[in-house]
């Protein structure tokens, strides 16, 4: 067996999660870059004997460059920037340009470096649909390189989940690269490690008294809690932003149902680097105080998420606030994939990996949130042109939704225009119409017992004296208006579609008369919130 130390050169390092890997493997980290003081700060604090330097990627645009500040190593890795190319953003449609332009200056790092013979292998990690970004060969020209030189071949792509590799989450990342494919240390999901492990471990964020020690649920070391930091403080959330999240994990117009709170019984879903508490995206888990009472909702600490992550609990990250903390966190690779990588690398070396888990130094953040008070976030006034677009609470039946919106507006002439759309489906063959395309009058006419429905929706609506302005003037304002908010118009719809047409598995079946909307079968309790929701529109006028 051989005893040399591999080493290695980190790029777009930010917290420092690959490089913990390798380091958990005995490889000398001997270079990384980031763009960003607190992962630069986060890194050294971590890593101290590697040299971290703040600089632009795209800065190294020659051979020569190249060479004057980086070594040659034995193993390059690296995450280029994942924002562009995550379907998340803007539906997979985000301008992927400077993402690309990113990963080629990466790889013409790599190219020139391999072509010196010192580079044996590369790794390259991002989401999932960079894949369809990153071809398998680059030329010397293609990649700015000078001269002529051998083309850069990317050898390996695969998309590993970081659960089968022990981590306590759901990520999903490509790699690409020159690399030997690590084994998998979870034969199945009965042997991954859950969100409940993870947050018994830690112990309560609101506990009061730090007794004891607390034992990292990934690798088995022990601490005293009192020095367990970004933990014990107050991440609760207000109302109305679980409200919001709860209704698009559970209610999503074209999107399935998500849990919520979080189901602790599983690995985490893929820690974000963006800390919300309003969104789908959010992780919700439930409050309780010491006494186990609960009290409200709340986001993950900064040392819960990181624990998602892999990252051992004497991990420190270096940054002012809590919002900087979490992006370190959530762009990070996780350190327990990595580490199969790096394992993988030994083995293929004929090295033998260490069985036992080697220290951090012993260093303390700057700023530590634990104890930490936090101001409960209040409402605050939308701007004019907020756009709505809900549907009605609870009531999608067969992919079918009633909807209100105010995109038909004209905002800059400040000429505001609300509409009913009845949709189905997502994507190209989606089904949206509105009423009038639809002979809504005329079907409604063939329902049995809608007219004591009707009667009540007049009754209802009529009363309200206002405008289409007065309804954005409601929107704009949430719950300050004298005017009825078109949240609440939608959950009054409901109450009225409830109380008439309880059931979801009664359908109108006319084809003649629905032609207009495309489908044979539409459920009663649909078309009759597309009555009240148009009725609601024409009292506006």
């Amino acid at each position: 067996m051989k005893n040399r130390r591999l080493t290695v050169a980190d790029f777009f390092c930010g917290a420092g999660g690959f490089s913990e890997g390798f380091r958990q493997n005995d490889f000398d980290l001997v270079f990384a870059l980031d763009n960003w003081q607190p992962a630069i700060n986060t890194h050294h604090l971590n890593h101290p004997n590697c040299n971290a330097i703040k600089m632009n990627i795209l800065e190294l645009d020659t051979p020569e460059k190249i060479d004057e500040i980086i070594p040659d190593v034995d193993v390059i890795i690296g995450s280029p920037p994942c924002v562009s190319f995550s379907d998340s953003n803007k539906a997979g449609k985000a301008d992927k340009s400077l993402g690309i332009k990113l990963i080629k200056a990466y790889l013409r790092i790599i190219a020139w470096k391999k072509s010196k013979g010192s580079l044996k292998y590369w790794l390259l990690e991002n989401v999932p649909n960079t894949k369809n970004y990153v071809k398998d060969i680059y030329t010397w020209k293609e990649l700015g390189l000078p001269g002529k030189g051998p083309d850069l071949l990317v050898e390996k792509k695969d998309v590993l989940n970081a659960a089968n590799y022990s981590a306590p989450q759901k990520r999903k990342r490509f790699f690409c690269g020159n690399y030997p494919l690590p084994t998998p240390t979870c034969e199945n999901e009965l042997e991954w490690t859950t969100t409940r492990q993870v947050l018994e471990a830690l112990g309560n964020p609101f506990q009061n008294e730090h007794n004891g020690t607390i034992t990292d649920p990934n690798y088995g070391l022990s601490i005293p809690a009192n020095l367990l930091t970004d933990h014990f403080y107050d991440t609760r959330i207000a109302d109305f932003e679980w409200e919001n999240a709860k209704r698009l994990k559970e209610d999503h117009g074209f999107m399935g149902r998500m849990s919520f709170p979080e189901n602790i019984d599983c690995p985490s879903r893929t820690v974000v680097a963006t800390r919300s508490a309003s969104t789908r995206e959010a992780m919700i888990l439930y409050a309780v105080n010491e006494k186990g009472k609960h009290i409200g909702y709340r986001l993950p600490t900064i040392r819960e998420i990181a624990t998602f992550m892999s990252f051992p609990i004497t991990y420190q990250f270096e940054a002012g606030n809590e919002s900087s903390k979490y992006r370190l966190v959530g762009n990070a690779v996780c350190p327990k994939l990595s580490s199969a990588f790096a394992k993988a690398i030994l083995i293929n070396e004929g090295i033998k990996p260490s069985k036992e888990f080697i220290p951090l130094p012993d260093t303390k953040p700057s700023v530590d949130l634990r104890g930490t008070k936090r101001k409960t976030k209040e409402l605050c006034k939308r701007r004019y042109n907020a756009k709505f677009a809900r549907h009605i609470p609870y009531m999608k039946i067969k992919g079918f939704r009633v909807e209100l919106s105010n995109k038909d507006s004209n905002f800059e002439k400040e000429d505001i225009k609300w509409s009913c759309i009845l949709h189905q489906g997502s994507g190209k063959g989606a089904l949206m119409c509105r009423p009038d395309d639809c002979n809504l009058g005329n079907i409604i006419q063939e329902i049995r017992d809608f007219r004591d429905f009707k009667d009540e929706v007049h009754d209802n609506f009529e009363e309200f004296d206002m405008d289409h302005t007065h309804l954005q003037e409601a929107y704009v304002a949430r719950c300050e208006s004298e005017y009825i908010t078109p949240e609440r118009v939608l959950e009054k719809i409901r109450e009225l579609v409830d109380r008439h047409f309880p059931d979801d598995d009664v359908f109108f079946d006319n084809s003649g008369r629905m032609i207009a909307i495309d489908r044979n079968k539409v459920p009663i309790r649909v078309i009759a919130g597309m009555y009240a929701c148009q009725y609601f529109i024409e009292c506006l006028e």
